[in-house]
Order: C-alpha cells, then structure tokens, then sequence
C-alpha cells in the first residue's frame, strides 16, 4: 500500500534525476562553458584554491623556463665570442714572437735605414 510520503518522495526523486540529467546536458553545452556556468559547478567551487595554485605554478614555470632559454642563448653567444678572441690573442702571440727575433730586428733597421749594427762583443755588467 502506497501512502502519501512514499509518492511525494517519489515524484522528489524523480525530479532530482531530471534536473541532473538536464546539468549533464548543459555541461556539455559550448554556449554553457563559455557563459562561465562550468564555474558554478560543485567541483569547481570546492577545489578553486589548488586550481588558482595550479595555474599560478604554471605561470612561474612557462616564465622560468623563457629566461633560461634566453640566457643559455647569451652563454652560447659569449663562447663563440670568447673563442674568437681566443684565436686572434694566439695569432698576435705568433706575430710578437716572430718579430722579437734577432734576424727580424736586424731587418727591420736596414729597412728603416737605421746606422745601426749587432755588437761583435757580448756585453759586460758594470758594478758599483
């Protein structure tokens, strides 16, 4: 036998399972998304703290990640540099010494005309 509070229960319960069907439809909705309603959304409302997180972490992570790309491009660029200058301190070394001996010296003088000569004696100390 059937009495009243088990038809009114019933018809609650049937109406609550309308009513989740039709948010199931919305849910899926793009005009629902886009209007902001998936925010309403039990889910959503309980667990905002760790999504705001989340999306905060996120965007410490993409920025960190843009400044090390753009300064392991800088080291990459002062090594290239560094070894050019590397090269061109060794070439400058080879042309000191070259010039530095004595047959380059000597020429030189004779090329600039210079009245000079080579001792014939090796040189003496003076003391005091």
């Amino acid at each position: 036998m059937l009495n009243y509070e088990s038809l009114k229960n019933y018809k609650t319960m049937k109406e609550e399972k309308e009513l989740s069907n039709n948010k199931k439809k919305k849910r899926f909705s793009f005009w629902y998304i886009m209007t902001g309603g998936v925010l309403s959304e039990d889910f959503i409302v309980t667990h905002i703290h760790m999504i705001i997180l989340v999306v905060i972490l996120v965007f410490f992570f993409v920025g960190n990640r843009y400044t090390c790309l753009s300064k392991l491009r800088r080291i990459d660029k002062l090594q290239k540099e560094l070894e050019y200058i590397k090269y061109e301190s060794i070439d400058i070394s080879g042309q000191l010494t070259g010039n530095n001996r004595l047959s380059q010296i000597e020429q030189l003088v004779k090329n600039q005309g210079l009245e000079l000569e080579s001792a014939k004696s090796p040189p003496y100390i003076l003391r005091k």
